[in-house]
């Protein structure tokens, strides 16, 4: 998990609003006027689509958002306006253009399939004043806002010379701007902090085929020279995302089912937006992206994915892989917060686990039954020698935490250097803290700072220091 301040991170979002429309319902026949399916409607929605839905997504993971765009007069302005209203955000900059008709996309969804789709809009360049209004917005706010992000969906409000003014005044300002791309041309965006394009977009925008990686490598590296970005970055459907700045990486994507990928590059520039306005780097970024995606695609719709949800489906996924739940101190403050959110109860236990053995996997089984996450405080080499003598451990602490992270009854592992785990319980404040039953009677470190503390007898004959005299022995 990206490290999360305490804090609400601004960020302003411009691009083209529109609606979402959905017509839900099921299929059981076939029309006798023509070839076409009959979708018996059972319910409709209407939600914010387009940069509406970067922001619906930004809202969703806790960021202050205001938005600066161009809408029209026609009835869909007014629905539009009222559901910017329902997630309070401040309408204030928001420009009306006389006979401009603001996008809605209206898709019919048989039996959890999108069945079609058909749009009403104006898809004509904003007018020069609307323009210079945006401008003249920009310059005065642009300093309240940690980072801009750009939701380009070519229905005219991102002209190529309000873009390059948008991107102009934020480098003066020393301030990212993220850009979701549309169309051939993406001269326009030259100057950006990073675009989001997909593996299609940015074949079609660099003239070049992406078939192996060296053609991606050849491609990532054009963008960023030719349009002068900071970082170069290409998205990959299920292979993750491609990203360069001196070199080339490939983060792998998180999903573990896709339903439906409406919306999912709003998600990509809205979570990687929010994770780099807390400073994170590029590559912790595109991890948290990859994750919001991953739970994204598994719902039906344009849809956004929470904090709670995040570390919930990155917690689901340490099963497949034990190095993601393998945290430091400044990691998992925010992942027990957010844990809290959901209303689970929180296991802490500690220990060398320096050869894993049956009595180990016993006592962590019986540890997870008391709550719902297990959290180990692992000791630290240098904590081992200092309990266990100069010959110990055996292990390595990153050996010993990626064993026991690749155990599904823990959660999160946590390596701490102290003699006690003490310090580590004031930051995790565990609702259950467990220790062997050798300690009872006996002062336990943070007892008195969870709620209640539980004793697991150890199987006899089972210890990492007989093992090793068995080794010897024979």
């Amino acid at each position: 998990m990206i490290n999360l301040q305490d804090r609400s991170p601004k960020i302003l979002v411009i691009g083209d609003l529109m609606i979402d429309h959905y017509l839900w319902g099921s299929c059981d026949r076939i029309s006798p006027e023509a070839p076409v399916q009959v979708v018996n409607v059972t319910s409709e929605s209407l939600t914010l689509g387009g940069a509406g839905n970067v922001i619906k997504n930004l809202n969703t993971l806790g960021a202050k958002v205001d938005v600066i765009s161009v809408i029209g007069d026609c009835e869909t302005s007014k629905k539009l306006v009222e559901l910017l209203k329902e997630v309070k955000l401040d309408t204030k900059y928001l420009i009306k253009e006389k006979g401009r008709i603001t996008s809605r996309k209206s898709r019919i969804i048989s039996d959890q399939q999108q069945v079609v789709r058909y749009d009403l809009e104006s898809t004509n360049e904003i007018s020069n004043k609307s323009q210079s209004n945006i401008i003249n917005n920009f310059n005065n706010i642009i300093n309240n806002y940690d980072v801009i992000l750009l939701s380009d969906y070519g229905k005219g409000v991102l002209t190529k010379t309000l873009t390059q003014s948008l991107i102009n005044i934020a480098k003066k300002e020393d301030k990212k701007i993220l850009v979701d791309p549309k169309g051939l041309d993406f001269s326009k965006y030259k100057g950006a902090y990073l675009l989001t394009p997909n593996k299609k977009e940015a074949s079609e925008a660099t003239d070049i085929n992406i078939t192996s990686n060296d053609s991606l490598n050849l491609v990532i590296k054009k963008l960023k020279e030719q349009l002068d970005l900071t970082v170069s970055l290409i998205t990959l459907s299920e292979q993750g995302i491609a990203v360069f700045d001196e070199e080339l990486r490939i983060h792998p994507t998180f999903a573990k089912e896709v339903f439906d990928v409406t919306g999912a590059g709003d998600t990509v520039l809205a979570s990687l937006g929010f994770a780099l306005s807390f400073n994170n780097d590029i590559d912790e970024a595109i991890k948290f992206a990859n994750l919001a995606s991953g739970v994204v695609v598994g719902k039906i719709g344009s849809a956004s994915a929470s904090i709670a949800e995040i570390v919930d489906y990155e917690r689901s996924l340490n099963q497949v892989n034990g190095q993601n739940c393998i945290k430091n101190w400044q990691e998992i403050l925010p992942i027990v917060s957010y844990i809290r959110n959901l209303d689970k109860k929180i296991i802490f236990t500690n220990g060398c686990f320096d050869i894993l053995h049956v009595g180990h996997i016993k006592y962590l089984e019986k540890a997870k039954e008391f709550g719902d996450i297990l959290i180990l405080g692992l000791n630290s080499d240098s904590s081992v020698k200092k309990l266990k003598g100069k010959n110990r451990p055996i292990n390595s602490q990153n050996d010993r935490a990626h064993i026991l992270a690749s155990l599904h009854v823990v959660d999160y592992v946590v390596i701490f250097n102290e003699d006690t785990p003490l310090e580590l319980i004031k930051l995790i404040r565990p609702d259950v803290l467990v220790k062997g039953s050798d300690y009872k009677g006996k002062e336990v470190a943070g007892q008195e700072i969870a709620n209640e503390l539980k004793f697991i007898k150890f199987i006899d004959g089972k210890s990492t220091t007989k093992t090793i005299k068995r080794i010897k022995s024979s």
